[in-house]
């Protein structure tokens, strides 16, 4: 493989400008593509095989005209303290703003509070239910500003008007913060750690032109393929870290060699033959990790992975063939100016750096290192164990927006599980009497003695399906409520038995119960085929038995702090107001998946990038414990900045204000943390000076079926007639920082 990408960077490197047109025509098409689609679809969760799917097909088929999916927003109007809605003056300001409502532009009806029934029993709370005809992408602002309008009418004379629905969230969106500030923290690193503005502006560049044809063809395609705009922020926010980190690894390579007396094509080659491999395996792990997802079959799950996915995958080839070409426009003007004028291949200080004294630290006390970096890691993680997964809702929301009030409101005046009732599908097609089927459902359910109310069946056109809504007597996230999804399901055989009818439980608590266990049953088989492909992958990296197993155990210690600081910091509150989380709540279900998978592929990419280098300098003649001090002298800061950029990027995203996107970004960004600075930049040394020569320990059978792909371009090396690597490394040029 060494040998093939060696020649690629230089070819990439003679036909520059062809390279370079080429990348740059992709991005415009892509980008015209991406302009000339049709809008994405909104995040909708379905999950094939569960009881609450099967029961929204069902309403689907059966109820077609219910099924609409136009946008929807609550009103909810409460009258001035010592007044009612149901007084006359009540009455009339009802009536204005039912008035007010219909006039909007693209409403498709109002239900009526008085004749709808939707008015609190003690008269002081009712609430209009308003539904659109398009869904809440498509809504215009004359829509939402006639919306806001009505209920800022409404409010005149002391009463309370807040709004709920999905016609009111739609209107965050996101306004490109995030990417910016990694962006900007990204060019300050990158300028520190190569003290010169071309160096750092070549990994900016190839990162942006490559996120930018991922998330273009990501939006030429989102009507097409169903993906949301979510789906893009994620793709987008790994994208662009990696992207970032590759290229560095890259630019980093062709300086150290340059500064060995290279020409500027001869080391071009070698970086893409030697780094280059590097990113190739390093981006299959993420690959891997991220399509892997699919097992979970959820669709939105496998769609975020799978987008993400390619994104990376673009990364990788941008990072193979556009990052050598922009090397052939800077020539050793990616050296900072002293670097240029220092002779080649001599140290500009004798003064070791600061990544050989920590090796050279770590070697010395081993014991010390991994026991308080383990012990650490231990602690962090012990939150995790207290994990309470859910969806998002609008209680889950910020206590000063309307979605939260108007949820409070509702709750207050008609109950806590209003905001969270079951639908109950009773398909009577193979029962002898529908009507009876369905007044048996209701009484079994009634007689549970847990819910607050049961409403009447109503039936489809033909009469043999039926839907009744159950009010729970607790909120959509207690115990209680849960419970009682399972005590009615349980009720599912006898009824079935006894009337012939099917009976099948939906609803927003359904779906998050069905939704923890698909992700739960999901776990183990993703685990193993993610950790077991990495773990092939890595062992033809290193031809290591012991190495891959480190990374991988290392791996999971550094997901399980990481999990319980997300837990500490979102579901306990702690330093909720330094990360603006507004309302403390449940971990949403989703979460500690598509993290494992994203962070498992990244915690690879430092593996590769810093052991690679310790393989290679063990290959080329040096002891096990200098092997490890010389990764370190030649990797450890570019990984150090590589890593404080991801976590710039991932950073970014707490600013924004979808929950996901922010819980996803604060967790990506110190598991980076966690599993950069501690697990290979402290365990993985500790360990390594533990094991010594056994840490590359092959069996000999093993060693002759594995293939060899010469990621440490041993046999490149050979065809270029080099000697054997010196036990110091060679002069590289400086950094300012890291």
């Amino acid at each position: 493989m060494a040998t093939f990408l060696y020649r690629l960077g230089r070819r990439a490197f003679r036909r520059r400008g062809l390279v370079a047109l080429m990348w740059v025509a992709v991005l415009v098409g892509a980008g015209v593509a991406s302009s000339a689609a049709p809008a994405p679809p909104e995040d909708s969760f379905s999950m094939p095989g569960t009881e609450s799917q099967k029961a929204f097909d069902l309403l689907d088929e059966q109820f077609p005209a219910a099924s609409a999916e136009g946008a929807t927003a609550r009103v909810v109007i409460r009258a001035p303290e010592g007044a009612k809605i149901s007084d006359a003056a009540g009455k009339d300001r009802v009536q204005d703003l039912v008035a007010d409502l219909r006039a909007g532009p693209q409403v498709a009806s109002v239900d009526d509070p008085f004749t709808a029934d939707a008015v609190s029993k003690d008269g002081t709370t009712a609430y209009a239910s308003v539904t659109y005809k398009v869904n809440a992408m498509e809504l215009t602002d004359e829509a939402r500003d006639a919306l806001t309008a009505a209920t800022d009418g409404a409010r005149e004379g002391g009463y309370t008007v807040e709004t709920g629905g999905d016609a009111v969230v739609a209107e965050q969106e996101m306004g490109g913060t995030a990417e910016l500030i990694g962006i900007g923290v990204a060019a300050i690193v990158l300028l520190l750690t190569f003290g010169s503005l071309v160096a750092a502006g070549m990994p900016l560049l190839s990162a942006i032109i490559g996120v930018g044809i991922g998330i273009s063809a990501i939006g030429a395609l989102g009507s097409t393929l169903e993906l949301s705009a979510t789906t893009s922020t994620l793709a987008m926010m790994i994208g662009l870290a990696v992207a970032i980190d590759y290229a560095l690894f890259i630019v980093s390579r062709y300086r150290a060699e340059i500064a060995e007396g290279r020409s500027p094509e001869e080391a071009a080659g070698r970086a893409v033959g030697t780094a280059g491999s590097a990113v190739v395996f390093a981006g299959l792990t993420v690959v891997v990790a991220l399509a892997g997802l699919a097992i979970v079959n959820i669709p939105i799950l496998t769609k975020m992975g799978l987008a993400a996915a390619a994104t990376v995958g673009i990364a990788v080839l941008i990072a193979l063939t556009l990052t050598p070409a922009l090397l052939g426009f800077a020539g050793k003007r990616a050296l900072s100016r002293k670097d240029r004028k220092a002779p080649a291949g001599q140290r500009a200080a004798a003064k070791p750096k600061l990544g050989t004294r920590w090796a050279r630290f770590v070697q010395r006390r081993p014991v010390t290192v991994l026991l308080t970096a383990v012990l650490g890691l231990g602690v962090i993680a012990v939150p995790a164990a207290s994990m309470e997964l859910g969806l998002p809702d609008e209680g889950s929301s910020a206590p000063d927006t309307t979605q939260r009030k108007a949820y409070d409101l509702l709750s207050e005046s008609f109950g806590a599980g209003f905001n969270g009732p079951f639908m109950i599908a009773v398909d009577a097609r193979d029962a002898a009497d529908p009507e009876a089927a369905a007044d048996t459902v209701s009484e079994r359910i009634t007689g549970l003695g847990k819910a607050a109310a049961v409403t009447p069946a109503s039936f489809n056109k033909e009469g043999d399906t039926a839907v009744l809504t159950v009010m729970p007597k607790t909120g959509p996230s207690d115990v209680a409520t849960e419970s009682l999804v399972h005590d009615i399901r349980s009720l599912s055989g006898d009824i079935e038995a006894d009337t012939g009818a099917t009976m099948l439980v939906t609803g927003a608590t359904a779906m998050t119960i069905d939704f923890s266990q698909t992700l739960d049953d999901a776990l183990v088989p993703y685990l193993a085929l993610v950790v077991g492909l990495a773990f092939l992958l890595l062992m033809l990296v290193f031809r290591s038995v012991l190495v891959p197993l480190k990374a991988a155990l290392g791996f999971l210690l550094s997901v399980a702090a990481a999990l319980g600081a997300v837990v500490a910091v979102f579901q306990w509150g702690w330093l909720a107001d330094l990360f603006g989380v507004d309302q403390p709540g449940p971990i949403m279900s989703m979460m500690p998946i598509f993290m494992i998978g994203v962070v498992f592929g990244l915690a690879m990419d430092y593996e590769v990038f810093l052991v690679t280098r310790m393989r290679e300098a063990y290959v080329h003649g040096q002891s096990a414990a200098e092997s490890v001090t010389t990764g370190f002298t030649h990797g450890g800061r570019v990984v150090a900045a590589a890593a404080i950029i991801m976590i710039s990027v991932f950073s970014g995203f707490i600013l924004e204000n979808d929950a996901m996107i922010k819980m996803m970004g604060f967790g990506l960004a110190i598991a980076v943390l966690f599993d950069a600075f501690v697990v290979r930049m402290a365990i993985v040394p500790a360990v390594l000076a533990l094991l010594g020569t056994r840490a590359w320990w092959l069996p000999t059978w093993l060693d002759r079926v594995l293939p060899n792909v010469d990621v440490e371009g041993e046999k490149l090396h050979r065809e270029l007639g080099d000697t054997a690597a010196p036990a110091k490394p060679a002069r590289e040029p400086e950094t300012a920082g890291v």
